[in-house]
């Protein structure tokens, strides 16, 4: 019984070819991959709320249900965050680019961006409020003061730190959908 699908020799058909789901450029999309840190603290964050979990069915096996249903309730909160935290960071799109945060999400439209570069700048170190020499990617907006937004990506994030050669490159590709997008 041959197995078609295992093997790495067969014959691809050319006629029934689909154009894969990442060819469609109206669809928003990372341009990177989520980086060690922020997988990490999401991982652990779920693992957290397993247990959380195994201790609201503890509570409502106990009888107390009101109890029970707060521990649950604080569980749902942290799953929450926890894929919050997978979706953070820059998004691209044949519309514009997002930049989604952990509360707040802020979508800029390819026409409304001046100018996207990459500079030498202090950037907070994961998200804290301690600062160091990075580098960042930032978006200018026409029609606004010179001054740039919150960078779109910077090189001491949980998605880039330690990933100098990660964060190039998805600084390439926002730029370079920019440049694609406020010609066209």
């Amino acid at each position: 019984m041959p197995l078609p699908f295992l093997t790495a020799d067969r014959a691809f058909d050319t006629a029934d070819d689909v154009a894969l789901p990442y060819d469609d450029r109206d669809l928003w999309r990372r341009p990177y991959r989520p980086g060690p840190w922020r997988v990490g603290t999401a991982a652990l964050m779920l693992l957290l709320a397993s247990f959380v979990l195994f201790a609201a069915v503890i509570i409502a096996a106990t009888g107390g249900l009101s109890s029970a249903g707060v521990v649950f309730g604080i569980a749902v909160v942290v799953i929450l965050c926890a894929l919050r935290m997978l979706r953070m960071g820059a998004w691209v799109s044949a519309h514009g680019v997002r930049q989604v945060g952990l509360f707040t999400t802020r979508t800029v439209a390819w026409q409304q961006v001046a100018s996207l570069r990459t500079v030498q700048q202090p950037v907070r170190w994961l998200g804290l409020p301690r600062t160091v020499q990075g580098q960042a990617l930032l978006l200018v907006r026409q029609g606004r003061s010179a001054e740039p937004l919150s960078p779109l990506l910077t090189s001491h994030n949980s998605d880039f730190l330690a990933r100098d050669g990660a964060f190039n490159r998805a600084a390439d590709a926002v730029e370079a959908w920019a440049d694609e997008y406020r010609r066209g």
